[in-house]
């Protein structure tokens, strides 16, 4: 800028008065401080909502829930591919129409990945029966993805971020981890206590075939091409509920780190989590976060983590509603979240979820409650209040 002089005036100025003014900006300019990077633009990282399974709604409750959604603000959303495959496509095309950008997971409980003679690992009638990972029949699932991503190709769809699986750490998602028949007994706290490690390995050696297989039918795309891959969003939960559930677990840690050790940093741009810390004071929610996410790691030094899911629950039901706890805690992990982004360790948070799960759910009496707004903002120099 030179003073508000027209663009006409300068062409005619002197080259000699030209040179000087030019001089003299640059030493203002050199002594103008220079904000911190990002004091006054939205933090990086992606900021989302959960709205899964909409496959098994009609096809006007898909409209209704994404136009919901996208009038509320939120720019980011995780959705499921999952059967009926017709009817996630659906989904996906209302909302890329609506624009907004998509993080989806695939469902790898599909049976259609599966050989007609693999068998589910029972859940003894206490939780869903479940395919074995090590089952999966990676011809199949190369055919199956990559007739659904020709589909959503050939719709114009983009795809922003692909997560295969889910909560592959714990034995509700991954058949080769154990159900007890009878729970009471401790649960294992390592994989070489597994009641069947051999299988459980294959099941990851399979796992990070079916990353390779994603990685490549997505690189066969038009739109998608160059959509990020995000491991499976690994569940939190403990060792108390796993003994209590008689469900075998493993640590996100020590999960990704196996992972690590078959090449997955070579396929993948973030590892996935999962993180519902319950009803805490600021300290200890954020010492929650921390611990959990200890292994995420800016890019360079491993991969930074993707919060596929969180949430915190209000259990007040009625309407109007109460929100105003639920929002104190939501605040103070979106605290401890945009302080893990802004060093790179972390790089979307999706909260769970839009309206399925009543006590965990934002979209009530007909709004987005408070906490929901506090966990779908985007992020700002200022951080979430």
């Amino acid at each position: 800028m030179l003073w508000g002089r027209s663009d006409f005036e300068r062409m005619r100025a002197p080259a000699k008065t030209r040179m000087l003014l030019a001089c003299a900006l640059a030493v203002v300019w050199a002594f103008i401080p220079v904000p911190p990077a990002g004091a006054d633009e939205p933090l990086p990282g992606r900021i989302g909502i959960n709205r899964v399974n909409l496959a098994w709604v009609s096809r006007a409750d898909q409209e209704r829930v994404l136009k919901e959604i996208a009038a509320s603000g939120i720019t980011h959303i995780r959705l499921s591919l999952s059967r009926p495959v017709d009817k996630s496509i659906d989904a996906l095309e209302i909302a890329d129409r609506l624009g907004l950008k998509i993080l989806l997971e695939i469902q790898l409980g599909n049976k259609d990945y599966y050989s007609s003679q693999a068998r589910p690992r029972t859940g003894f009638g206490r939780i869903w029966d479940v395919q074995r990972l090590s089952d999966l029949d990676l011809d199949l699932y190369r055919a199956q993805l990559r007739s659904a991503l020709r589909r959503i190709d050939e719709m114009g769809i983009r795809i922003d971020g692909v997560e295969p699986g889910n909560e592959i750490n714990y034995s509700a998602y991954n058949g080769d981890l154990a159900v007890y028949e009878k729970p009471g007994r401790q649960t294992p706290r390592n994989v070489s206590e597994l009641a069947n490690r051999s299988a459980f390995e294959r099941g990851l050696d399979a796992y990070v075939g079916g990353l390779r297989i994603t990685r490549e039918e997505l690189r066969a795309t038009v739109y998608s091409r160059d959509a990020l891959l995000i491991s499976a969003g690994l569940s939190d939960v403990g060792t108390g509920e796993a003994d209590r559930r008689g469900m075998e677990r493993l640590e996100p840690g020590e999960f990704i780190s196996l992972l690590r050790k078959r090449g997955i940093d070579a396929l993948v741009d973030g590892y996935g989590i999962h993180l519902y810390p319950g009803r805490k004071n600021d300290a200890a929610l954020a010492r929650y976060v921390t611990r959990l996410l200890d292994f995420c790691r800016p890019e360079g030094e491993g991969k930074p983590c993707w919060v596929s899911e969180w949430g915190i629950a209000n259990t007040e039901l009625s309407c109007p509603v109460d929100d105003r706890e639920r929002e104190v805690a939501v605040r103070a992990v979106r605290r401890s979240f945009a302080e893990l982004m802004e060093k790179g360790r972390l790089k979307a948070a999706f909260y769970y979820d839009w309206d399925t799960q009543p006590v965990y759910s934002v979209w009530r009496c007909g709004a987005l409650s408070p906490a929901g707004v506090a966990a779908t903002e985007a992020n700002s120099g200022g951080v979430a209040r």
